[in-house]
């Protein structure tokens, strides 16, 4: 998978890429990942990429040009094949089944917003889906898009040791449930022990049990999900 991230603030995703399962990835070639600074697309002499916005109101508004120009930059049949992601508090609340669906695109580009937000034409020209991931609104879009590409990035084939381990995850079953609890050794800390039907080697008894506890967990933490 090929991903372009468009970002004022490159820096914010290096760290991230370097010292874990994505950065593993990325070394044996599952993953190639750009990030490109789309102030180095500005045309104004100080290298502005943002403006008042029309109408008044308070804070600034990424300027289109910038951004228009670094989409460009990126390769025509790349960008044919690729999903445009912008993460908004304005967009569609993230889902696991969206993440699913998402790493199994060829391409994929993010485009990270600052300030008041981005001219509402870059979303409109560049087909982009807005992906919000809560009810909150934060500074900018680096920490969003880490959290959406984290997600995605799980699913993609050579990226995790055991693939078997994502589809079990929360939100993953259908319906959506919760994950269950997990436990390893020792067998006993703290005076709280590990649950028998664990040791029972009966599978089926604990493929049942596990469900039951993703049941009761949805329930009591997020009754929304429960639709039994």
């Amino acid at each position: 998978m090929k991903i372009y991230i468009l970002t004022l603030f490159p820096h914010l995703f290096e760290p991230f890429f370097k010292d874990n399962l994505i950065g593993n990835s990325i070394e044996e070639g599952y993953l190639d990942i750009e990030i490109m600074n789309f102030r180095d697309f500005s045309q104004d002499k100080h290298r502005k990429v943002d403006d008042v916005p029309y109408g008044g109101g308070g804070g600034m508004v990424l300027k289109p040009e910038p951004i228009w120009l670094a989409y460009q930059s990126i390769p025509e049949d790349t960008r044919k094949k690729a999903q445009v992601i912008i993460p908004s508090p304005r967009g569609k609340l993230f889902r696991q089944q969206m993440a699913m669906d998402y790493s199994e695109k060829e391409n994929l580009i993010v485009v990270c917003g600052q300030y008041k937000g981005i001219d509402q034409r870059i979303p409109v020209l560049l087909n982009a889906e807005e992906i919000s991931i809560g009810d909150y609104v934060l500074t900018g879009g680096e920490l969003p898009a880490l959290i959406i590409l984290n997600a995605i990035l799980r699913f993609v084939p050579g990226v995790l040791g055991d693939i078997g381990s994502a589809l079990n995850d929360s939100f993953t079953e259908s319906p959506e449930l919760l994950g269950h609890p997990s436990y390893t050794r020792p067998k006993e800390f703290q005076g709280l022990k590990v649950p028998e039907i664990l040791f029972s080697g009966n599978h089926k008894a604990i493929d049942d049990w596990r469900r039951e506890q993703a049941l009761e967990t949805t329930r009591k933490n997020r009754p929304d999900l429960d639709n039994k």
